[in-house]
């Protein structure tokens, strides 16, 4: 086949790219652009220029639209867009679309002060929680938006769609269709001044869904229960009192096992961290040791010698809601 046949025998595709950006609760920046007829609003972004990559067309883009210059973190989603899908406009002669969404990052308040939009193209932008934003999308816009949206909060591989669908494995967060609901913070039960905090759990999740629940000896038996502690007279945040329990271990990029984090009074060196003491495996009665090795799950006792007995389980009759 001659190049000049070969190259037109090619599919041809349009190349978008388009950035998720949020403020500091988590809500996602739209714009509405002044040339949609139907009125829907959009991420930040626009079309690939001929000889342009996919993330200098973004930071271009945002650039052009926000008057911010951003670094981009991560390419969050990767949607193919057919020709004749239900949410192009009538009239519209596109051989298909390859978009491509990059991580923005989160907005500082100094840096939303900073946007200015182009009036010839933009007339507005907002910050919306998910479920609203996807109201003012149009459908598959919304459906990468949340796509992307989930694959940053869960830390996950690159989503990869075809008219907003799935191409591989649905991610945890897309099956269960999470949602993140933000709180301003001078509306928060957590602000300081407002309520003391206690206690503080955290809640962990593995890439298939499930949450991480540790077991805690105690008079009773083992109680299962989240991770978290108490908080400490020394932390001046309830996010320092989440440490590394028995069972659980710390995040990536965290202080390493076995070392908790303290805020020192202003002015005062910090103090080094040291491990605690090494405690023995807790001892659940019921439970079946290797043969010839009872000592592997008989190592706590009573002073009567005997394992504590497990936590009763919920009543068949009465089922019990909740935690504890």
């Amino acid at each position: 086949m001659p190049e000049d046949q070969y190259a037109a025998a090619r599919h041809a595709a349009w190349l978008g790219a388009a950035g998720l950006l949020t403020d500091e609760v988590g809500r996602v920046l739209l714009v509405h652009p002044t040339y949609r007829e139907d009125g829907s609003w959009v991420l930040p972004g626009g079309v690939v220029e001929h000889g342009e990559h996919p993330h200098a067309t973004c930071r271009r883009e945002i650039t052009e639209e926000l008057g911010l210059d951003l670094p981009l973190s991560s390419v969050l989603a990767v949607h193919s867009f057919s020709a004749h899908h239900p949410d192009l406009q009538p009239g519209t002669h596109c051989p298909g679309e390859v978009r491509f969404v990059f991580d923005g990052g989160t907005l500082t308040p100094a840096q939303v002060q900073a946007i200015r939009l182009p009036p010839e193209e933009l007339s507005e932008y907002a910050f919306l929680e998910t479920r609203d934003a996807v109201q003012r999308l149009r459908p598959v816009d919304g459906q990468i938006m949340l796509a992307a949206y989930r694959a940053r909060l869960g830390n996950t591989a690159t989503a990869h769609l075809a008219d907003g669908r799935h191409i591989l494995d649905v991610p945890a967060l897309d099956r269960h269709d999470v949602h993140v609901r933000s709180r301003p913070l001078w509306d928060s039960p957590l602000r300081p001044g407002h309520v003391p905090v206690r206690q503080a759990w955290a809640w962990c999740f593995i890439p298939d869904g499930r949450v991480v629940v540790v077991a805690a000896p105690g008079p009773r038996g083992a109680l299962p229960m989240l991770p978290g502690g108490t908080v400490e007279a020394t932390e001046a945040r309830f996010t320092a009192a989440w440490g590394p329990t028995p069972g659980s271990a710390w995040p990536p990029g965290s202080p390493p096992s076995g070392q908790r984090p303290s805020t020192p009074p202003p002015g005062a060196p910090s103090p080094a961290c040291s491990p605690p003491p090494p405690r023995p495996p807790p001892c659940w009665a019921g439970a079946h040791p290797e043969p010839g090795r009872p000592d592997l799950l008989r190592t706590r006792h009573t002073s009567g010698g005997a394992c504590p007995p497990l936590a009763p389980p919920p009543s068949r009759r009465f089922r019990r809601r909740g935690c504890g």
